[in-house]
């Protein structure tokens, strides 16, 4: 009874019921990119409406979190990534309060995804982060070690690692791959010991699929409510799985997002309780589908699929049937998709691409290009409706995180605090 206690508590946590202002996750309290929040910057650049910045060590991908007056952030502290640490700062005036490092063998990754691309979670006492093949770790707020798993396995890929850790009620969500074998795993918060894991089956050697072609999954799960029940979704190398956050069974999937370049899934699926969409990587397909059901969903709950895209990486927002989605090429930045049947609306050109994911804030769009360009628009499915670009002059592949007024943006040279 006390478990299941947490557990729903943990779940109301999760959907706004938390500290009030927290940006505990990736993507956010709901995992959704959505701010509760007003009155947050609209125009800002490196010298404008800047309260802190401080220098960080070495380039990443990772966003930063806030959580009960601390920012954590991920950065390695060498090329090759065999120190890998969960940095904090006070939120105030960003004074760094500690650093705790992983070392590790090399492994390999891209140079345009470097060590530490996973966001670390917290739930104001305690702070998650996963370091890949190094393993998952837990810290209190002062930094002292609670628990560590460093036996989850080996998850080798050239592309690296890069998805992020859920914290929902008494257990943290992983998705731990890409690698030869790939899971879903639910341990204890208390303890790190596993409540459950689920095995994702796949035919190749983790990096290339049976015909030779790129597969891997850098996903980070989302927790959704569908069919009136908490839900663990998760985009797979060629499927999006459905978890029970109790047990780890699988309640359903839908297939779609395998691709002729590859069996890839970078960003997470957009999920509401009646639509959801689903992007490949590698310029893959995108399906749009109706969650919920049982089994294989895909012939009766996949509305649409359009099986070529633009390079996809960060992950989109829903607003009514609209998806807005920002992307990794650099011929075009933002586009609205109709999600209902996969109709494109409108496409931007731009000067650059995004690999961050887009936060929808007071009623405005706001994604930080790869230039550190950040754009602010309406979610207008009409047209483009552009409110301000707010350049840092430095290169950032990560989501901001929106907390009291403020924003935080990693770059990789600082991380910054916006505020007027």
């Amino acid at each position: 009874m006390k478990r299941a206690v947490l557990f729903i508590s943990g779940f109301l946590f999760l959907n706004g019921m938390g500290s009030a202002g927290d940006w505990p996750a990736f993507r956010g309290p709901n995992g959704n990119g959505v701010a509760e929040e007003k009155n947050v910057p609209l125009k800002w650049d490196a010298k404008t409406n800047v309260r802190w910045k401080v220098k960080l060590p070495r380039p990443g991908n990772s966003s930063p979190i806030v959580s009960n007056g601390r920012v954590f952030v991920t950065c390695a502290e060498d090329e090759k990534g065999t120190k890998r640490s969960l940095y904090c700062f006070d939120r105030k005036n960003g004074t760094r309060l500690w650093v705790r490092t992983v070392e590790y063998k090399e492994m390999p990754t891209h140079r345009t995804n470097p060590y530490c691309a996973s966001t670390p979670a917290a739930d104001g006492k305690r702070v998650v982060v996963w370091h890949g093949s190094a393993g998952l770790f837990c810290y209190d707020f002062e930094g002292k070690p609670l628990w560590a798993r460093k036996d989850l396995g080996i998850f080798r890929h050239i592309w690296g690692y890069a998805s992020s850790p859920v914290i929902l009620g008494d257990r943290v969500i992983q998705y731990c791959g890409p690698g030869k074998e790939i899971f879903v795993i639910a341990v204890e918060l208390e303890t790190g010991k596993t409540i459950w894991k689920t095995i994702e089956p796949q035919q190749g050697n983790g990096e290339r699929n049976s015909e030779g072609k790129y597969m891997g999954s850098w996903a980070t799960p989302v927790v959704a409510k569908i069919d009136g029940k908490t839900q663990v979704v998760c985009s797979m190398p060629t499927r999006v799985v459905s978890y029970d956050p109790q047990t780890g069974k699988i309640l359903w999937f839908c297939e779609g997002i395998s691709g002729q370049r590859g069996d890839l899934a970078y960003s997470s699926p957009v999920v509401q309780e009646n639509l959801a969409v689903a992007i490949g990587g590698f310029r893959g397909p995108a399906i749009g589908f109706k969650p919920g059901g049982t089994g294989n969903i895909t012939k009766t709950n996949r509305l649409w699929r359009t099986p070529e895209n633009p390079q996809n990486i960060g992950t989109g927002i829903l607003v009514g049937k609209f998806l807005f989605r920002a992307n990794a090429d650099r011929k075009n930045t933002v586009d609205c998709v109709e999600a209902t049947t996969g109709k494109l609306v409108w496409r931007t050109a731009g000067a650059s691409g995004c690999w961050g994911s887009i936060v929808f804030v007071d009623g405005k769009m706001y994604v930080t290009c790869q230039n550190g360009m950040t754009l602010v628009f309406k979610p207008n499915p009409n047209k483009f409706e552009l409110l301000a670009q707010n350049p840092l002059g430095e290169q950032c592949n990560a989501t901001p995180a929106v907390s009291d007024g403020n924003i935080f943006i990693r770059t990789f040279d600082h991380l910054y605090c916006i505020g007027e």
